[in-house]
């Protein structure tokens, strides 16, 4: 499959109440069992990534090892990948550019692209965020015309889920239409779980709704009848084949001391 047919079929599989759902990998083993068991697509998780690694989260990867970790994954499978740059590793718009032309030339089709400041996970002005992913689709295009740029927007991180309310959804809508301008294409929400607040912004963005399942969220089909086009499980695979490794170890005889 050549990278623009990866790249128009990974656009074709986000579809407002029949979602795509990405079972986060890391690597290229985890990319080929994810793939074996059926999967239309694959996308890496910045925290399983540098957890695997023996990084933590924000950044904490160096870039030349996220890059050829990238390139290692898009090499193994004739699946479309997308690639998590959390924040695009830059200060500046020309930084991220610079990243995200790297980024397609790994051979992945898409990315997530983050509106908080990895330091401390506040929230970018609205104008300093279009600006960056502005950069972030000229440069990517110019490399893989097409490639999808998933505006992730961090405001449901900014407060614990009990006080998520409509406010901050209707923040989420409005940055929406900013990053739609700017050349996004699909609207990132995670750490939302209320139902409600999850069906308001998918039936008022511009964009296709991608939410990550975590503790207590909605079930797949009720996410699907929210409107939601492309479902997220973050760190939860990670978490899962550790434990199970872990498991396994535990039970072998004489691996205690």
């Amino acid at each position: 499959m050549s990278e623009a047919t990866r790249t128009e079929a990974f656009r074709a599989l986000h579809v407002r109440g029949r979602p795509l759902v990405l079972f986060n990998i890391w690597d290229v083993g985890s990319a080929r069992a994810v793939e074996a068991a059926g999967a239309a697509a694959l996308a890496t998780g910045s925290w399983s990534v540098a957890a695997a690694h023996g990084f933590a989260d924000g950044e904490k990867v160096p870039i030349a090892l996220v890059l050829d970790n990238a390139r290692r994954i898009a090499g193994s499978t004739a699946l479309p990948v997308s690639l998590d740059i959390e924040s695009g590793y830059g200060a500046s718009d020309d930084d991220v550019a610079n990243t995200l032309a790297q980024v397609a030339a790994t051979g992945v089709v898409g990315c997530n692209l983050e509106d908080s400041f990895p330091a401390d996970g506040a929230m970018r002005p609205l104008t300093m965020q279009t600006a960056r992913i502005a950069a972030a689709r000229r440069a990517a295009d110019a490399v893989c015309p097409g490639f999808f740029t998933n505006a992730r927007t961090d405001i449901f991180f900014q407060a614990p889920s009990q006080v998520h309310d409509r406010d901050m959804a209707d923040e989420a809508i409005e940055r929406a239409k900013a990053y739609v301008a700017a050349g996004a294409d699909g609207l990132f929400v995670p750490g939302l779980i209320e139902e409600t607040l999850i069906a308001r912004i998918c039936e008022a963005s511009p964009l296709p709704v991608n939410v990550m399942i975590g503790e207590g969220s909605p079930t797949p089909g009720r996410l699907a009848a929210a409107g939601v086009a492309r479902i997220s499980h973050g760190p939860g695979p990670f978490l899962a084949a550790m434990q199970a490794l872990q498991d396994a170890a535990a039970g072998v005889s004489g691996i205690a001391r």
